[in-house]
């Protein structure tokens, strides 16, 4: 008799479709008419000439891949020369740069865990962090979303000598803003060290978008460490570590996906290198991402955001879904996050804004969101409250 070891995956895909939560790769032209509103490309940087020039120079000079683990070949001194700028425009003493930002979660928090630590993570915690958390080998504790209390009551209690606390800066899918000085005190407090996911703040929040963690006067503080990714604001690919030089050092030593990945290809290191170098002639730019954001939460009839993220939290996921084909259909693309992303009963569109989205482009937006919301509305009420965002979620 033959049996098919697989087919529970067709029962899968079918109670998937029955919920309207079927995905799908969706590859996108290389010159679309499309309304970028799906995008985290925050500042717009990565069709500028200069980005675009910073990958080419780059690739022209060290070729296409970076040809090993950045412990043999993978290391040039473009990647040592934008870990130091990089840092310093944060106001961290170093840099590291991993292969994506997933990577310098996962690197960052094994590196510092370990058995006989304990980690407490933000429930909202992007997926990178979760799946740090499972691999740590730690102690692992979930705290409420942005739940300050919980955080202290659970370090206080404890009985281990090491003990890490893990929070987005900005949550991807509500755009709002962790609530940092009061969990540094509390981490301060326990003698704990706090890491800061601020994949979703550099560019975005801070004095010329040096990020949440600066604008709060936490740079540099020997028991906050930051990650970042390259792949947002800065327009490229890959992520990094910022903290003191000894946390740099150990990373070299300890972190798995830094030791055996392949380092980051030149192209991304002379692209996000280049952004940077935009970002730092014109700090304006991250206030435009922030005005252009609160005009898209106005036409959307929802309240004025912290970020570049704007959610319209919808209800069904069908429903959500069907808006963003709506959207599409007459030239906006925007994003549509169901569960497991965000919690049963909140599936939404999740906007956000760019720096350089023109007058005409948010003429479009105000036309088909109006239109479109509308509609949806009409078929699943909004919600009266924002709910907490569920683990693992992201843009």
């Amino acid at each position: 008799m033959s049996i098919d070891p697989l087919s529970w995956l067709d029962e899968r895909a079918a109670a998937r479709v029955g919920a309207g939560l079927r995905r799908e790769l969706r590859a996108r032209e290389a010159r679309s008419e499309l309304v970028d509103l799906a995008s985290n490309d925050y500042l717009g940087l990565s069709r500028h000439p200069e980005v675009i020039e910073g990958a080419v120079a780059a690739v022209r000079t060290w070729g296409a891949g970076s040809t090993g683990s950045r412990l043999v070949t993978g290391t040039t001194t473009a990647h040592e020369v934008f870990e130091g700028e990089l840092a310093e425009f944060v106001g961290a003493e170093a840099g590291l740069v991993f292969a994506s930002g997933y990577a310098a979660n996962l690197g960052v928090v094994t590196a510092l865990a370990g058995r006989g630590a304990l980690v407490v993570s933000d429930a909202g915690s992007h997926a990178s962090l979760v799946d740090a958390c499972r691999l740590s080998r730690a102690r692992v504790e979930v705290a409420p979303h942005c739940d300050v209390a919980a955080v202290d009551r659970v370090l206080g209690a404890r009985s281990e000598e090491r003990a890490l606390v893990l929070t987005d800066s900005v949550f991807s899918a509500d755009g709002d803003l962790a609530p940092l000085v009061e969990l540094h005190r509390v981490v301060r407090d326990n003698g704990a060290v706090l890491i800061v996911d601020e994949a979703h703040g550099l560019g975005v929040r801070g004095t010329g978008g040096r990020g949440l963690v600066h604008e709060l006067g936490l740079a540099g503080q020997p028991d906050l460490i930051v990650t970042a990714t390259l792949s947002k604001s800065l327009a490229a690919q890959g992520g990094v570590v910022l903290a003191e030089e000894r946390v740099r050092a150990h990373l070299i030593d300890a972190a798995r996906t830094f030791i055996f990945d392949t380092g980051l290809a030149p192209g991304a290191v002379g692209a996000a290198h280049a952004a940077l170098g935009l970002l730092r002639r014109d700090p304006d730019l991250a206030g435009r991402v922030l005005s252009r954001a609160a005009r898209i939460a106005a036409i959307a009839g929802v309240p004025q955001p912290d970020s570049a993220v704007v959610p319209v939290v919808l209800g069904k996921a069908q429903v959500a879904y069907d808006a963003a084909q709506a959207c599409r259909a007459r030239g906006l693309h925007v994003g549509c996050f169901r569960p497991p992303s965000v919690p049963e009963g909140t599936s939404r569109l999740r906007l956000t804004a760019r720096a350089d989205l023109t007058d005409a482009e948010m003429s479009t937006i105000a036309s088909v969101l109006g239109d479109v919301l509308a509609e949806a509305r009409v078929r699943e009420p909004e919600p009266s409250g924002r709910e907490p965002v569920s683990p693992g979620v992201r843009g």
